[in-house]
């Protein structure tokens, strides 16, 4: 069986709230979803199918192809399954190859002993086949085996992506309480930003909301940021299916004419971190980087675009009383100067999301680490909203 052209289940993971942002982009990809979850979707597919996810999804986290679901009692059935299977097939020699776990099993409290377990069943088996040990560890960077455990029912997965898809790869100096890069990047999509109008981005710290909204604009997908991919680890892997994905996403690239996304902070040493990590995004030159008060920056008038803001919420970064005055500065800069404009409010305190003094139009609910989060909608009329009156025509 080649795992490169045969279909199985593919798991498509995110974070908790991403789901139906995730959902969006793989069926814009053209493929099917069977089944979406809080944490992800399951489609169809084969590894060849897994490269070109793992090259081109914003909002993942990673990507798993299964191999095989059994029943599970205990450990040592897992270990006695797994034995029987041909990892010569799957794991190339020599290789290193490492094991993550999802387990809610009553005979496991500690998930690292489910690792072990598997792991176990691996190496004896390679070394039964092949009679040498092959080398493993907790470094994410060979082949990755996944096993998904709950009840009684378990499920063996190729992890393909390795290291976190979350996580996209140019930002080389993250700040003070960065945003994760898929997060940043399901906001921009959650918002009604057409790609073509300003994007206006105050406090952008190390620049990820402005450097996402750029590559999605551009259509550069993260793929084009790694190297190292869990998938080139595994038997039979051929790089000229990776080389020609990786041509597909240079050649979608494109140029936006008159696309204006603006990043201001007060703080130089932030804008200059946002301006190497836009740098290293390759989108340096579609983002008008400056340092001032976000009350200070520019709105292009008539531009329809997003005001789009990530202020601290004093739960990591600032104190909730001077946070107050922010927020209300945050509403009076919206009203006077972003007339025409969706105004965007990121952020995990509600109570001082209140100070912003303006009803928000849709509260979009998302996750940043532990803390549960809004993204705020304002839309902010122009002037006075239209409103059509019949009048009676004279004779």
């Amino acid at each position: 069986m080649s795992l490169y052209t045969t279909e199985a289940p593919i798991i498509i993971t995110c974070n908790k709230r991403l789901a139906p942002y995730l959902d969006q982009e793989v069926k814009d990809l053209g493929y099917k979803i069977e089944e979406a979850f809080i944490t992800g979707v399951r489609i169809k597919g084969t590894i060849n199918d897994c490269i070109k996810l793992n090259l081109n999804l914003y909002c993942a986290s990673q990507v798993l192809y299964s191999l095989e679901q059994f029943e599970a009692q205990s450990p040592d059935h897992v270990y006695n399954h797994l034995v029987k299977m041909a990892w010569e097939d799957i794991l190339p020699d020599p290789g290193y190859f490492s094991v993550t776990s999802n387990v809610q099993h009553p005979t496991i409290n500690n998930g690292m002993f489910a690792n072990l377990r598997v792991k176990d069943a691996i190496v004896d088996r390679l070394r039964d086949k092949r009679g040498n040990r092959p080398s493993t560890g907790s470094e994410l960077v060979g082949a990755v085996i996944h096993l998904f455990w709950k009840h009684d029912y378990a499920e063996i997965f190729v992890d393909t992506s390795g290291d976190s898809l979350a996580r996209h790869g140019y930002r080389k100096i993250p700040g003070r309480a960065p945003m994760l890069e898929a997060l940043a990047s399901a906001t921009i999509l959650a918002s009604k930003w057409d790609k073509t109008s300003p994007f206006i981005n105050p406090m952008c710290g190390s620049g990820t909301l402005a450097i996402e909204a750029a590559l999605i604009a551009s259509k550069t997908r993260p793929g084009l940021f790694r190297d190292n991919f869990a998938f080139m680890h595994l038997q039979g892997y051929d790089k000229e299916v990776y080389y020609n994905e990786m041509y597909v996403l240079e050649d979608q690239i494109i140029e936006v004419s008159g696309l204006r996304i603006l990043a201001t902070d007060i703080s130089e040493m932030a804008v200059n971190n946002a301006r190497k990590n836009a740098i290293a995004a390759g989108v340096a030159d579609m983002i008008e980087f400056s340092v001032c008060d976000f009350a200070d920056t520019e709105v292009p008038e008539g531009g329809n675009g997003v005001f789009f803001v990530n202020p601290e919420y004093g739960d990591r970064l600032g104190d909730v009383d001077e946070l107050e005055e922010t927020y209300g500065r945050i509403g009076d800069f919206m009203k006077q100067k972003c007339k025409g404009y969706f105004g965007y409010v990121f952020t995990g305190n509600l109570d001082l999301a209140k100070k912003i003094g303006l009803k928000a139009k849709r509260r979009i609910e998302f996750y940043t680490s532990t803390i549960d989060c809004r993204l705020l909608e304002y839309e902010l009329y122009a002037g006075t909203r239209d409103i059509k009156i019949n009048i009676p025509q004279e004779n």
